[in-house]
């Protein structure tokens, strides 16, 4: 155990917080998976689903490690290579994708042979954010213009934003908040952040009116959208309010301590709930105790990506850092604030906590860079270590051979005789 624990390299710290919601997830996961097994299986069973999410956690671990061995510079060319395949991963989920557990848009892909599906679109959130990040910590010899910036940087942007809004306008949404926040810090124009803003809403606008004018061209999304937003609002007895009510009766029964680990009652109603919904049957089951200690262990891995962003030693690390580290945050944030009512209905899980392999493993993928930024950090650290001690070993060596010269020249003049200095020749034979 102590080998694997050397073996880790990077910020310890994040390590320890991800390996705690990842070992926390595996009882709200146990328990809240009874409605998926009795709807699929009428046993009521969820043994195979916690064995499943075992597999599934050990695989993303198993990715986190490999990928936080390899040097986050080799990112840069990776994001710019793989951008393109993104785009073609996210058509084909828009033309031919899988619908899971009842949704009425395409936003998975089936992986031949092996039958596993996955979500294209949190794959294409991370490449962005790095290729976001190169772009910000290029070398110019000439400032940023809006014309290059618009051609190298928010051309890539939204045609990426583009093949997800239509059937996921809350991840888009979160992509294109987290490019303008990772643009914002890497001192990008503020004027030409606020035209792209104003071309962002002004897009979304044309969307809005395009599928109200060609409602076959994708069928049910922006009335979704739309109803999702007014039943937040009015209150309106729908699915999405039907889920809200529950998660807010499973919070309201938890109370302080909650009713133990695997007594959820709302667990069997809630549609969502080893998924979206799965911090309500958390707080149901722990109490306001747990669901405060699940939100600050968010914060302290928050507040570890602060620390490690300051400590990064390039732009580029900096930036990576912030760029894939803050969604995970920003996105555990908005799955809890869906839950008690705070955000209307998104479909955003509980990242490391709720089921989902896809999830789970890009998840993963972007911790892995993360930590892949602290490990060379760490080395650096090391390396400056080293060569302290190098240099403190070699001036100690030089000090050493000083005073033995000097002694050595004490001895070659020493005085046989102090009262009369030429005894040494007068007496010689």
């Amino acid at each position: 155990m102590k080998e694997l624990v050397n073996s880790l390299k990077g910020d310890k710290v994040i390590w320890a917080f991800v390996a705690l919601l990842a070992l926390f997830s595996f009882m709200p996961v146990f328990s809240a998976s009874s409605n998926l097994a009795y709807m699929r299986h009428g046993s009521g069973n969820t043994f195979t689903y916690l064995l499943k999410h075992a597999a599934q956690v050990s695989v993303g671990f198993f990715i986190l490690y490999k990928i936080h061995k390899v040097p986050y510079h080799y990112f840069k060319t990776i994001s710019k290579i793989l951008l393109p395949v993104v785009w073609g991963l996210l058509l084909y989920t828009l033309l031919k994708g899988t619908i899971i557990d009842g949704a009425n848009a395409s936003r998975w892909i089936q992986i031949p042979f092996i039958g596993i599906t996955f979500q294209t679109s949190t794959l294409a959130s991370i490449v962005l954010y790095v290729f976001v990040a190169r772009y910000l910590s290029k070398k110019r010899e000439t400032p940023i213009t809006f014309q290059n910036s618009l051609w190298e940087l928010w051309t890539p942007v939204f045609v990426t934003l583009i093949f997800i809004l239509p059937a996921n306008l809350s991840t888009a949404a979160l992509i294109f908040s987290m490019v303008i926040m990772l643009v914002f810090i890497g001192k990008y124009p503020l004027k030409y952040s606020a035209i792209i803003l104003g071309a962002g809403a002004l897009g979304l606008l044309f969307f809005i009116l395009v599928a109200k004018a060609f409602p076959d061209a994708f069928p049910n999304r922006v009335d979704t959208w739309i109803a999702r937003i007014d039943n937040f609002t009015t209150d309106k007895p729908d699915e999405d309010e039907y889920q809200i009510e529950k998660a807010k009766i499973a919070i309201a029964s938890g109370g302080i301590y909650g009713l133990g680990p695997g007594k959820s009652v709302q667990k069997n109603f809630l549609p969502q709930s080893s998924s979206d919904f799965i911090y309500a049957i958390i707080v149901e089951e722990y109490g306001l105790i747990g669901g405060l200690l699940v939100l600050g262990l968010y914060l302290l891995l928050l507040f570890r990506f602060v620390v490690a962003a300051h400590k990064a030693n390039s732009l580029f690390g900096k930036l990576v850092v912030v760029g894939l580290g803050f969604p995970i945050i920003f996105q555990a944030m908005t799955n809890m604030a869906v839950a008690v009512e705070l955000l209307p209905v998104t479909g955003q899980t509980l990242p490391l906590i709720s089921s989902g392999g896809s999830s789970i493993w890009m998840t993963c993928i972007a911790l892995g860079i993360i930590l892949s930024v602290t490990r060379k950090e760490e080395e650096v650290a090391q390396e400056l270590a080293d060569q302290e001690k190098r240099n403190d070993a070699l001036q100690k060596l030089i000090d050493k051979q000083l005073q033995d010269d000097e002694a050595a020249e004490l001895e070659d003049y020493s005085i046989v005789d102090s009262a009369n200095p030429m005894n040494a020749v007068l007496n010689k034979k």
